[in-house]
């Protein structure tokens, strides 16, 4: 193993060969130190590309990424700038199939780029604040080079041998950080429709943002809750201190946590530091749906872009700009829905663009991430539709009853000369 002690005299020409296809550690746990690295010395190695699926760091701009191209599965938090620059390819995919594509060799990774915890006494380090696809690319890479961060916290899970990494680059720099998103009227009123799914024993999937925190914040009067998600923010810590989520009742992982993506602040990462209520996983646990089976009552509340008259979910697209991405909404949509006691909300705000497009739509403006098929509990502001399990005509009625009523007219217009011609 290389050790570098500066991250100044890392030199990844000694690593990185021609044509490599780098795959990056994501989100919180994005290896800043590595990324400024490559965008420094990228163009003098030759041509490069790097996978990444989200980036919170701000530092992959169209201008720093001119010396590699970069593919990612969306275009979450900083990476929408690119999107909108031309500068991302979007490989359409659940997150679920990221590590198995790398596993494949259908997403190329020759190096690995990955940000973990100092090592413990048997020389493992822990990746820290992100497990999802981090395993399969250092698995499959030719060369692994960790960001060794003494502000990352040793979380329980997968670890990385020392003996696996080809070169460590030693730092002490806080991770990237995604603070709470700041909460609204529409937003509380929103999660006050999504909480009421959630009973006692429940247990819970959310992605962050404003929704999601506001619907952990309205379930302190609730018991025993359990976790099972791909990512998780700051308001896990407040229903855990307060007793509210003990995972006491699940049948599998019982008493634990279970995550793949650590995404908020310091608060959340001296939580999970050392904690054995928290168990970081790769997504062929956290998504697959063998495991998700065996979960009674789990709710899971995801986003969206848009839906349409018959149900089906845009999380991807708006108009003919690419903001979102379908990580892994269908597999917890699935999950969810066919849980015992369970559901699955997709939440929206009923408007877009200050109030001037509708978000329950005649027809979608983009792909369909969640099919009609699947889908189970609409939730926006206005209240709750419930379409599983309901025909077209049905779901068209609950869709603009949840609709905003300066739209509800128009949409009733347009829908009954849809049904005159058949769906």
């Amino acid at each position: 193993m290389t050790v570098v002690h500066d991250a100044g005299g890392l030199d990844l020409g000694r690593f990185l060969r021609p044509g490599d296809r780098i795959v990056m550690g994501q989100a919180c746990g994005e290896p800043t130190t590595l990324i400024e690295a490559l965008i420094d010395q990228g163009r003098d190695i030759g041509r490069l590309s790097a996978f990444i699926a989200t980036s919170f760091s701000g530092l992959l701009t169209p201008a720093a990424t001119d010396s590699f191209s970069l593919s990612s599965m969306g275009a979450i938090g900083a990476l929408r700038s690119l999107t909108k620059a031309h500068r991302l390819g979007v490989i359409p995919c659940h997150v679920s199939q990221v590590g198995p594509m790398i596993e494949a060799g259908i997403i190329g990774c020759d190096v690995a780029f990955v940000q973990v915890s100092p090592a413990d006494a048997n020389g493992d380090h822990s990746f820290g604040l992100i497990s999802d696809y981090v395993r399969a690319a250092v698995s499959k890479a030719r060369v692994v080079i960790a960001e060794v961060n003494d502000q990352v916290p040793f979380t329980h899970g997968e670890l990385l041998p020392g003996a696996r990494i080809d070169c460590a680059v030693r730092v002490s720099r806080p991770p990237v950080e995604v603070p709470p998103a700041k909460i609204g009227e529409t937003d509380e009123a929103i999660a006050g429709h999504a909480a009421a799914f959630i009973e006692d024993g429940s247990v819970l999937q959310t992605g962050v943002g404003a929704v999601p925190d506001a619907v952990l914040r309205l379930l302190h009067d609730r018991k025993d809750l359990g976790v099972h998600s791909g990512m998780l923010g700051d308001g896990l810590v407040e229903l855990v201190e307060a007793g509210v989520v003990t995972n006491a009742r699940k049948p599998i992982d019982t008493g634990v946590s279970v995550n793949g993506a650590l995404i908020g602040t310091r608060r959340l990462y001296a939580f999970a530091d050392r904690n054995p209520k928290i168990r970081m996983c790769a997504t062929s646990y956290t998504h697959d749906a063998a495991v998700l089976a065996r979960l009674d009552r789990l709710v899971t509340i995801n986003s969206a872009m848009e839906v349409d008259l018959t149900g089906q979910v845009n999380a991807e697209q708006s108009g003919s700009s690419y903001v979102g991405g379908t990580g892994g909404q269908v597999d917890f949509v699935r999950a969810g829905a066919r849980s015992p006691g369970g559901h699955a909300i997709i939440a929206l705000p009923s408007t877009a663009k200050g109030g001037t497009i509708s978000r329950i739509a005649v027809s979608l403006s983009g792909p369909v991430t969640t099919a009609r098929s699947d889908v189970d509990v609409i939730v926006t502001e206005f209240g709750a539709a419930e379409l599983k399990g309901r025909s077209l005509a049905e779901r068209t009625r609950r869709l603009i009853a949840v609709a905003h009523p300066d739209f509800r007219e128009e949409l009733e217009r347009e829908a009954h000369i849809i049904q005159r011609r058949g769906f």
